[in-house]
């Protein structure tokens, strides 16, 4: 029996008995009519899909984002591992387990990132889009700079917004500069620093400071909304002319690049295109780096779900 082993170096056939980070947790019913739960255990190494058949309880989604202990066996499907539970509950008072072990924190300076943020606004020369980003910026940087970008997927640690929202902005100062030609940099930049920070309102966040749920907010309306909300309000209160609100607002509702990945409209401007293409590069790229990470050099990964296929490690 293995006691606390990182997901990491988990294989099939292993018998576990280990604290892990509930995530994305259902309790659903299979075709003979049955309960079972249903989700995926992180820690700071990975996450794998767990299942519990003939499931009666007490765990439900609302539990998602907390710590459990569980007794499992890991066994592949389709690929990928998972680990099929035998006993799955909530840690108690008095449970002894390394919380260091389980959370992953952004792997950036903070002070450092938030001042390049700043000097980065800094730097833009259209007095209402530096105005607007400072502004929200202002209202938003300590969230900013504790919560995760997503509930899972990339960066879904403590810190990984600030990573994302940096990371994106070199990206953008970077091809503003490539493409200055036909490119508004002061624009790109502007809704690249907003195109994410309404998520705050979107998330619930844990006591270990990952995304347990989304807010009825976060359910209802979603954070490209909610920022472009945020961005109207906020425009009318500095005074941005409506064609620049427009703009940036556009920026915010078009990003996720697709209506079938929530798009609220298509990207039908330059710097609303480049946004899409830049948010999509650095969440696929923080993919990646996390499962290089977890396999030995000149080696195959597991199949990952969110880019729908195995990588290779050639160093």
């Amino acid at each position: 029996m293995d006691i606390q082993k990182p997901i990491v170096d988990l294989k099939s056939g292993d018998d576990v008995e280990s604290y892990y980070i509930l995530k994305d947790a259902a309790v659903r019913t299979s075709s003979s009519g049955k309960p079972y739960f249903a989700g995926n255990i992180a820690d700071r190494t990975g996450q794998m899909d767990i299942k519990m058949w003939d499931y009666a309880g007490p765990l439900t989604a609302s539990d998602s984002g907390k710590v459990v202990k569980l007794r499992g066996k890991v066994s592949e499907y389709q690929g990928s591992l998972q680990m099929i539970a035998s006993q799955l509950s909530l840690t108690e008072e008095g449970d002894n387990y390394d919380r260091s072990a389980l959370t992953e924190t952004a792997p950036i300076d903070i002070d450092a990132s938030e001042e390049e943020i700043r000097a980065l606004i800094n730097s833009m020369n259209d007095i209402e889009y530096r105005s607007l980003a400072e502004f929200i910026f202002e209202r938003q940087v300590s969230a900013l700079r504790v919560i995760p970008a997503a509930k899972s997927v990339h960066h879904a640690f403590p810190g990984g917004l600030l990573m994302h929202t940096l990371n994106m902005l070199r990206i953008a100062d970077f091809l503003a500069g490539l493409y200055s030609s036909f490119v508004d940099r002061d624009l790109l930049l502007c809704g690249t620093l907003l195109h994410d920070l309404a998520k705050q309102a979107e998330y619930s966040i844990s006591d270990l400071g990952l995304v347990s749920e989304y807010t009825l907010e976060g359910h209802l309306i979603g954070h490209p909304v909610l920022g472009a909300e945020e961005i109207e309000k906020a425009a009318a209160e500095l005074g941005v002319s409506a064609e620049k609100t427009i703009l940036v607002k556009h920026m915010l509702l078009s990003h996720h690049g697709k209506l079938e990945f929530g798009a609220a409209v298509l990207p039908m401007t330059v710097e609303a295109e480049l946004l899409s293409l830049i948010d999509l590069t650095d969440s696929r790229l923080e993919i990646y780096r996390t499962t290089l990470e977890s396999i030995e050099p000149r080696t195959f990964s597991q199949r990952v779900f969110a880019l729908d296929k195995k990588i290779y490690r050639h160093r």
